[in-house]
């Protein structure tokens, strides 16, 4: 229960409370419109992705007349149900949310961009559904996991909740529904109106203690939910820790996301005009990068993005943060994660140079060496040109990374064909464990070079 005074002083008296409809204000014209302009209301980092919607298409083509009143979407990926009502949501305001978020769903990035295309036409700011589908993109850090899509968020927002509504709040939430009950008041304080939000439930006490073991495969969804919005708040990381200066030059560097083909056009386009692959940093979390090929803010994904059509005609997911790096060659989601802090990779270079023909060793081997993990590792050899030798580093399975490609684009054979023609055997399409070195091995090569 919230409360408020009016105070003068020492003194202070409870502020006059009241429903919406005591004073005239309405679900739609009203309550609905402060969601959307106040989406924090719904959570942190919730993108409206639009309301009022009621274009539900069965398969016989019949079309239902169910009329959702916003959708949204938080940096996870996973989607938000709002159920509004003015007044006491009456006995089956959690049934109407629960139909929405069954329908909702099955949505995939094509529909969600297509129906946020249209919301944000609707409110004067015409998007395409590609320039839709960047901007979710780049607001979830890249990809949707349909595993995180399929389990809503339902939160409903009422002046009051009946009996039914609250128990069956808590029962669905012990069976593993996430759910909220957000209760809104309006005060009149000195002839004007002030609105107040307040979740009733979950309290925090309930989200920390009542976790049964029902409730197993949800908490997992909802950890792969945590560990993407994560991911996804790179650009908000980095502002809030300052860990770039304002006019800081990046460089454009291509990785995740493309393929030898697609980086050769790139460097082409950029050598065309070189500014398209410089832009400078303002810590602004909603457009960071300001591009010199245009002077215009951008967004990392949506930069990447759209340099990725421009330039090679391809549409793909990417992570626009690993595009771009600072003066040391770091990548501003190495930057964030700490995983770089601006390190000098001289060591692991030299164990490299060190790995002899009819050899081959392991990401992890030589994250040990170096102190540090295999996925940086991994992501600093993929676009290192003082990486020798980098095909002669596999996976634990002894099999080529997915992630690799050659650094030169005319090459086109295969790591198995180098690593068979310097002598390393394949079993099965694996490299032969006995020709792995391993750390100390490495370490040994490199003492006795030095």
């Amino acid at each position: 229960m919230t409360m408020l005074f009016e105070v003068d002083g020492r003194s202070a008296r409870p502020a006059a409370t009241h429903s919406l409809r005591e004073v005239d204000l309405e679900e739609r014209a009203h309550l609905q419109e402060w969601v959307l302009d106040q989406p924090q209301v719904l959570g942190d980092d919730v993108l409206i992705v639009t309301s009022e919607f009621d274009r539900w298409t069965g398969q016989d083509g019949t079309r239902a007349r169910d009329r959702l009143d916003v959708l949204g979407l938080d940096s996870s990926g996973r989607l938000v149900v709002a159920e509004l009502k003015r007044d006491d949501s009456g006995g089956d305001v959690h049934l109407q949310a629960i139909t929405y978020a069954a329908l909702v769903s099955r949505f995939t990035l094509e529909t969600l961009a297509d129906a946020y295309a249209q919301y944000r036409t609707r409110r004067g700011e015409p998007l395409t559904i590609a320039e839709a589908a960047d901007r979710i993109a780049e607001h979830v850090g890249g990809d949707l996991d349909p595993d995180v899509l399929r389990r809503p968020r339902l939160v409903l927002i009422a002046g009051s909740f009946p009996r039914q509504v609250t128990h069956t709040a808590v029962w669905l939430s012990e069976m593993g529904v996430d759910i909220s009950l957000i209760s809104v008041t309006v005060w009149r304080v000195e002839g004007r109106l002030v609105a107040g939000f307040t979740k009733v439930y979950p309290t925090a006490e309930v989200e920390e203690f009542t976790l049964a073991p029902v409730r197993a495969e949800a908490r997992v969804a909802t950890e792969k939910a945590a560990e993407r919005s994560r991911t996804a708040s790179t650009v908000r990381r980095l502002v809030d820790a300052g860990l770039l200066e304002d006019g800081e030059v990046l460089t454009l560097l291509p990785t995740h996301g493309t393929t030898a083909a697609t980086r050769a056009a790139i460097a082409s386009w950029v050598a065309e005009a070189p500014e398209r692959g410089r832009a400078s940093w303002q810590n602004d979390p909603q457009a960071p990068l300001v591009w010199a090929a245009d002077g215009q803010s951008w967004k990392p994904t949506t930069l990447a993005r759209h340099i990725l059509r421009e330039a090679a005609g391809v549409e793909a997911s990417i992570q626009g943060p690993a595009w771009w790096t600072t003066e040391g060659g770091v990548d501003l989601t190495e930057l964030v994660n700490g995983t770089s802090d601006r390190r000098d990779w001289s060591d692991l270079h030299r164990y490299l140079e060190a790995l002899p023909a009819g050899r081959w060793t392991t990401y992890g081997d030589l994250a040990q060496l170096v102190g540090t993990a295999a996925q940086p590792l991994g992501n600093h050899v993929m676009k290192c040109s003082d990486c020798t030798n980098a095909y002669r580093v596999l996976g634990s399975t002894g099999r080529r990374s997915p992630g690799f490609s050659w650094s030169d684009p005319d090459r086109t054979e295969s790591v198995e064909e180098v690593l068979a023609a310097e002598g390393v055997r394949f079993v099965n399409g694996a490299a032969d464990p006995v020709q792995r070195s391993r750390v100390e091995e490495l370490r040994r090569l490199v003492t006795a070079t030095q």
